[in-house]
């Protein structure tokens, strides 16, 4: 896979919205109502990620989950990234 420049990121971006390109990665936080729901939604997410054989870096404290996506093997931002932040967008807008 190969690392997209910077220029073809912030056209994809636009794609998919409440994503910031930042220090070589791209992120986005999620606000739930409670633990419950955001823990439910890091399940679900964990899963496809696994589906797509590509992970996040992630966080959650309480409700709020930040996540981080990058492709290390190719040193940056590469399509992946942006599958699996629509694949996230998407488990998101279901809870």
């Amino acid at each position: 896979m190969n690392k997209l420049s910077e220029s073809e990121i912030k056209t994809r971006l636009k794609d998919v919205e409440g994503w910031e390109y930042e220090d070589n990665a791209i992120h986005t936080s999620f606000e739930f109502e409670n633990f419950k729901d955001a823990f439910s939604a890091m399940s679900r997410i964990a899963f496809e990620a696994e589906a797509l054989n590509h992970h996040p870096d992630w966080s959650n404290v309480y409700n709020v989950v930040n996540i981080s996506l990058s492709t290390h093997d190719a040193g940056g931002v590469t399509e992946n990234d942006f599958q699996l932040a629509k694949a996230i967008d998407g488990i998101v807008e279901e809870e």
